[in-house]
């Protein structure tokens, strides 16, 4: 058997303690738990060895190691602080070459989009250091151009060690990428625009308050009965035909955290 030259893993940062929404990562839609949707949607992903939730020692967090177990997806438990020693760990565990980094708030991700994203970034695997759809969140010149909560970030494990090397400022260790996004002057950063449908940056799929969770419930209301591999295509048709579910979230604000 020809072993694949690089081992992709998704790694998924998941934990219960939550300052604007406490639990978010276990409230339901459909009967069902958001994260254990996020993974049911990941499933479909291309190229992929392993999916794994990267969640903390916390006690609280016992209920995420066991929906990891129900869904037959990989479990690593770490510092709930320093969120980048916690995937770095993950990744050493279980021999991931290039980590596909999602957040556990982002039930709506979108399968055929990472698929894309991670066949683009081993073509490019040999000119570039880090491809992501999200760079617009973290630098200000860089327009955002999908909708929030279809973020995606791709790197080799071996860059992230590097980084760990370099920084132990608290926000680098809580945001994971934020030392290579802040430094774009030392990597090979690939920006991934939208285009087409995905172009919709004003639309949030992200849960961090009531009012995303309440969106993103009824969007899997709305359509997951009639096709649990709905696209991101039926999720922005169904909001443009129900102004009202998505004028919910409209008034949200993504936190912006100070850099030091």
């Amino acid at each position: 058997m020809i072993r694949k030259k690089y081992q992709v893993d998704i790694i998924i940062e998941a934990r219960m303690s939550s300052s604007r929404l406490p639990g978010k990562t276990l409230l339901e839609a459909v009967g069902k738990p958001m994260l254990g949707l996020m993974i049911e949607r990941l499933k479909d992903v291309d190229n992929i060895s392993n999916i794994i939730v990267a969640t903390t020692v916390n006690k609280l967090d016992d209920k995420i190691e066991r929906l990891a177990g129900r869904e037959n997806v990989l479990c690593y438990r770490g510092s709930e602080s320093d969120v980048l020693g916690r995937v770095l760990e993950s990744a050493s565990t279980f021999g991931t070459d290039i980590i596909v980094e999602i957040t556990g708030d982002n039930p709506l991700s979108d399968p055929v989009l990472i698929s894309n994203m991670v066949d683009k970034f081993l073509k490019l695997s040999n000119d570039i250091d880090f491809l992501s759809n999200d760079i617009g969140c973290y630098n200000d010149n860089i327009p955002v151009s999908f909708p929030l909560g279809l973020n995606v970030k791709i790197f080799k494990k071996s860059l992230l060690e590097e980084v760990a090397r370099k920084t132990n400022n608290p926000v680098d260790r809580e945001h994971v990428v934020n030392y290579i996004l802040k430094n774009m002057e030392q990597y090979k950063v690939y920006n991934y625009t939208a285009n087409g449908i995905y172009c919709r940056p004003e639309l949030r799929f992200t849960m961090d308050y009531e009012e995303d969770y309440i969106l993103i419930k009824k969007v899997f209301e709305g359509l997951y009965n009639k096709n649990s591999k709905f696209t991101t295509s039926d999720i922005i048709h169904f909001l443009d035909l129900n102004p009202s579910i998505k004028a919910l979230n409209s008034d949200c604000i993504q936190n912006k955290y100070a850099y030091k």
